[in-house]
């Protein structure tokens, strides 16, 4: 029932929550009550003033989870909050871990000096697309999370002002997760007639020009620095191994993805061309799994075909279900449920995608991003 498949974000989280200030009185989006360079309670040292996150389910903490919307996740066995409820998350990533620092709060949930640490906009099924994920009913695509981001934007501009906001919002992360669900739940759906109308590289041309033109809008609203995260190896994810009834990755599905990583690290370069100030990292998912399947046992792993928590063929045919009893032993899963991958991956792609070199992370990995 959950949608998606699996961009690995959470994890980045994990090694991005680069934030922010926390000061007494007043607490302001990057100003000088409490400097850069000093540390919060996980001891690392605060290297942007903010991030702001867009996406699809593996980030979505919580968005959905008062819209009229299949694609939830507010239910055990997806996360526990620290009040005993559920969290909202589809990931079971703890991403406060690593550096002691709060959750960005969602969309729907933040208020007030909330905002000023970032915001996450994520939506379960949402696409760059406006049409995908309907199956699913209640989402919120892109443009839409664009615009949340813009009411984020006037509210903080409103209490702050103009200039101190603007050289803020220039320094902060820009998270971007985004084309998952336009094949999972948009080109690969029966009741869409997509495959119909583009072949594999149309439909990439017809998403990245979308693309573009969004993330240049969130350019025009102040954002300067980007992190993209490509689409990895859908073919092998629980689900497609499920519904193709094989006993390994589909490459059929894998091909078909392709060009819209090709056509993102095209746009990547014109966007860092012709932006002034604009600095565009992107994230080669695909090459990062196809890293783990073929060594998956010298990072720790057993299980690489089938859902740490599902029902059916490969733990895919049905994801993870309220209540359910997930494996004992997730450490060794790469994937959590039908769709998403296990923390274990999270913490490990996420590290790569800070420190990792340009055969993983273009043209320069977060650490270096962030430190500009």
């Amino acid at each position: 029932m959950v949608n998606i498949f699996f961009r690995i974000i959470f994890s980045f989280l994990l090694v991005l929550l680069l934030l922010l200030l926390l000061m007494n009185d007043k607490v302001a989006l990057g100003q000088d009550g409490d400097p850069v360079g000093s540390t919060q309670g996980g001891g690392g040292r605060e290297m942007v003033p903010a991030l702001f996150i867009f996406g699809d389910s593996l980030i979505d903490n919580g968005n959905n989870n008062n819209l009229p919307s299949f694609a939830k996740a507010n239910y055990y066995p997806y996360g526990i909050n620290f009040n005993g409820g559920p969290t909202g998350r589809f990931s079971n990533g703890y991403t406060s871990e690593l550096l002691g620092l709060p959750l960005i709060p969602a969309y729907s949930e933040a208020s007030g000096a909330q905002v000023l640490h970032g915001v996450n906009y994520a939506s379960a099924a949402a696409g760059i697309l406006d049409i995908t994920g309907r199956n699913f009913v209640g989402r919120i695509p892109f443009d839409q999370q664009i615009r949340n981001f813009q009411n984020t934007l006037d509210q903080v501009t409103d209490n702050l002002g103009a200039s101190d906001v603007s050289n803020a919002i220039a320094r902060c992360i820009f998270f971007v997760g985004m084309g998952s669900n336009d094949y999972l739940n948009n080109y690969l759906m029966p009741n869409y007639n997509t495959k119909n109308q583009y072949n594999a590289q149309q439909y990439a041309d017809l998403l990245v020009s979308e693309y573009s033109r969004q993330l240049t809008t969130l350019y025009n609203l102040g954002a300067r620095k980007f992190v993209l995260a490509g689409l990895g190896r859908m073919g092998c994810i629980p689900r497609i191994l499920a519904q193709y009834q094989m006993d390994r990755c589909s490459e059929e599905v894998n091909q078909l993805v392709m060009p819209f990583n090709a056509n993102v690290k095209t746009m990547i370069n014109n966007l860092n061309a012709n932006l002034l100030g604009a600095r565009f990292t992107f994230i080669d998912i695909a090459r990062m799994f196809e890293d783990l399947l073929t060594n998956y046992r010298s990072y720790g792993f057993s299980v690489i075909d089938r859902g740490c928590c599902g029902i059916g063929r490969n733990g895919g045919q049905i994801t993870c279900l309220p209540f359910q009893t997930p494996c004992a032993n997730r450490e060794q899963y790469v994937f959590w449920d039908a769709f998403h991958p296990t923390e274990a991956v999270n913490i490990m792609f996420g590290r790569k995608a800070f420190y990792g070199d340009q055969s993983v992370v273009y043209p320069m990995n977060i650490q270096q991003l962030a430190s500009l």
